[in-house]
């Protein structure tokens, strides 16, 4: 493919993580949140047990390529009767967003009411606290902006996407991280490679230009889902502003690793960490069976952001 449209480069080394790289029995490992605590690099990890349901495990690194595993796992489905119900099927899906000195943990709760949003904090890596389930219908994809605007906490989610219903890319903020509203559709999916549905894969990095965040967008074809990346900009003082996004995917499934597994075509990002010499680390779940580290040049992704304008309630080129 021609690098200047698809700039991430696969580590040579991929997977990073499998299922035999987990010290305790389980079916896979994939889709893990990523970010960096005291000079280590943290992958929170979405480990599915031999019984299918999911939990999260800790793995730490001092290069950011080569992982060692916690040996047991760190977050298991709540016992509290406040969220036990909605988390009896396991929790998924994690993202990290540092603010200040705490580190937001975004997950989905997955119970016999569907999904559900989760948020919760650790400060330390060793004691975990829930905050709240931060939505109240079938939702997932929530990730935290790393500072708060206008006064508010904000947030990207996915409402709905379940089975054939489509979905979007939504916004909304809170003064406590508890109660959320003034919610707004951000971008919704177009013909094409994301025909059907949306979700925010990462948290928002600050630049210059805007907040950057990767989204999958998902086609339906006559082989199953179709799982593939694109990047959004969004303004940095109004978020549900739109500077510009990708109008093709800028990294899919095409290694085998990528293309068979549990759940096949599939790359499905949690994690980005920034470097000072300006290269994105993305981790990401492949096939939902193992993970993989990619990289690119943050120049090249906003250069790719083509700008926007909304003009009767659709998003056009400028």
């Amino acid at each position: 493919m021609d690098a200047s449209l698809h700039p991430f480069r696969r580590y040579d080394k991929n997977p990073i993580l499998l299922r035999s790289d987990i010290p305790y029995l389980c079916n896979t490992v994939f889709n893990a949140a990523a970010c960096k605590f005291k000079d280590r690099y943290v992958l929170l990890l979405r480990v599915e047990g031999l019984n299918g349901l999911s939990h999260l495990t800790l793995a730490y690194s001092e290069d950011g390529y080569e992982f060692a595993v916690e040996d047991s796992p760190w977050i298991m489905p709540s016992q509290d009767p406040t969220y036990e119900v909605y988390e009896r099927y396991g929790i998924e899906d994690p993202r990290i967003t540092p603010i200040g000195d705490t580190f937001y943990i975004t997950y989905t709760a997955f119970g016999p009411y569907g999904p559900r949003g989760g948020i919760g904090y650790t400060k330390d890596f060793h004691h975990f606290q829930r905050v709240t389930l931060a939505t109240t219908v079938d939702d997932k994809d929530l990730v935290l902006f790393p500072e708060k605007i206008g006064g508010n906490y904000v947030m990207l989610n996915r409402p709905g996407g379940i089975g054939k219903d489509g979905g979007s890319i939504w916004i909304t903020y809170s003064p406590d991280l508890v109660y959320w509203g003034k919610a707004k559709v951000v971008l919704s999916p177009e013909p094409g490679w994301s025909s059907s549905k949306l979700g925010i894969s990462t948290p928002p990095i600050k630049t210059e230009r805007g907040w950057l965040t990767f989204y999958h967008g998902v086609k339906q074809t006559g082989s199953g889902r179709l799982y593939r990346i694109g990047a959004l900009l969004l303004d940095l003082k109004n978020p549900e502003q739109i500077v510009g996004y990708t109008s093709h995917f800028i990294f899919g499934p095409e290694e085998s690793y990528e293309r068979t597994g549990d759940v096949p075509n599939v790359v499905f990002p949690c994690g980005v960490i920034l470097e000072p010499d300006r290269t994105i680390k993305m981790y990401y779940g492949a096939a939902d069976t193992c993970i993989a580290l990619a990289e690119a040049n943050l120049d090249d992704i906003l250069g790719l952001c083509t700008t926007r304008q909304k003009r009767g309630g659709q998003l056009l080129k400028a």
